[in-house]
C-alpha cells in the first residue's frame, strides 16, 4: 500500500512513539487521525503533521471505552471519507512484582487494579480499535492494514506481569486477525520494540539508563523514528501479514 494519500489512525498519537509515527507518515503524504486523551499533546502533534506537509484531525477518546471507540471510528470516516491504516500504539504501564516477600512473609502483591488498567488500555483497547477499523474498512470496500505495537516484554519481563501478558496477547491477536481478515484484503502486522528513547524512558535516572544501554548489543537505545520506519515498512510491503517485527538492537533475537 502506498503511504501517500492514505488515511492513517494512530492511537496514543499525542506523544512518544505515536507522535514519531504520525510525523514520519505525514512526511510521506499520509493523512492522520490522532487518538489520545491529552488534548494539548494532540494539538502539538497536529501542528507537527502540518509542518511535515500533511493534514490531521485529533479525537479525544479512551480506547478502552467501547461506545467512544465505535463513535470515533465512524466520525473518522465521515471526516476523511476513508480509512486505510490503523496503528494501535496507545499503552500504559503499571509495573510491580506479582508478590513481594521478606523472610518468608508476604509484604505486597500486584493490585488487581494495576492488572486491569493495563489490560483495559493495552489489550482491550487494541481489540476495540482493531475491530472498529476492520469493520469500517470492510464497509468501505477497501484494502487496509492493522498494525499493533507490542514490546520486547511480550516474552516476559520481571515486574511486568500485566504489561507482558498484554503485549503477548497483542501479537496473538495480530496473527488471528491476519487469518480472519485476509479475505477482505486487510493485512496485519506487529512491531515489538526494545528500549526506545521516548520522553518516558529519558526521564529515568541516568544510572538506570546506563545499565539498560550496557545490556543492549548495539549499545544504544532505539530512536522513535526507527520504530516509525518499521511501521512504514509494514504498510508498504503488500506481502507482509500476520507477523511481528522485532526491533530491539539485538537485545533479544
Amino acid at each position: 500500500m502506498q503511504v501517500k494519500d492514505s488515511v492513517v489512525v494512530v492511537t496514543g498519537g499525542g506523544q512518544g512513539l505515536g507522535r514519531a509515527m504520525a510525523v514520519d507518515l505525514a512526511a510521506q503524504g499520509a493523512k492522520l487521525a490522532l487518538l489520545d486523551l491529552n488534548e494539548e499533546k494532540l494539538q502539538e502533534t497536529v501542528e507537527l503533521v502540518r509542518e511535515a506537509g500533511s493534514e490531521a484531525h485529533y479525537y479525544l477518546v479512551n480506547v478502552a471505552d467501547e461506545e467512544a471507540v465505535v463513535s470515533t471510528f465512524e466520525q473518522i470516516v465521515k471526516d476523511f471519507g476513508a480509512l486505510d491504516v490503523l496503528v494501535n500504539n496507545a499503552g500504559i504501564t503499571r509495573d510491580g512484582l506479582l508478590v513481594k516477600a521478606k523472610n518468608g512473609e508476604v509484604t505486597g502483591k500486584m493490585p488487581l487494579s494495576s492488572w486491569q488498567q493495563v489490560m483495559d488500555v493495552n489489550l482491550t483497547g487494541v481489540f476495540l480499535c482493531g475491530r472498529e477499523a476492520a469493520a469500517q474498512m470492510i464497509k468501505l470496500g477497501n484494502k487496509g492494514v492493522l498494525i499493533n505495537i507490542s514490546s520486547i516484554s511480550r516474552a516476559g519481563n520481571m515486574g511486568q506481569t500485566n504489561y507482558a501478558a498484554a503485549k503477548a496477547g497483542v501479537v496473538a491477536m495480530t496473527v488471528t486477525w491476519s487469518k480472519e481478515l485476509s479475505r477482505y484484503g486487510i493485512r496485519t502486522g506487529a512491531v515489538a520494540p526494545g528500549f526506545v528513547a521516548t520522553d518516558m524512558v529519558a526521564a529515568m535516572p541516568q544510572e538506570v539508563l546506563d545499565k539498560i544501554t550496557s545490556g543492549i548489543p548495539l549499545k544504544r537505545l532505539g530512536q522513535p523514528e526507527e520504530i516509525a520506519h518499521t511501521v512504514r515498512y509494514i504498510i508498504e510491503n503488500d506481502y507482509f501479514s500476520g507477523s511481528v517485527v522485532e526491533c530491539n538492537g539485538a537485545l533479544r533475537i
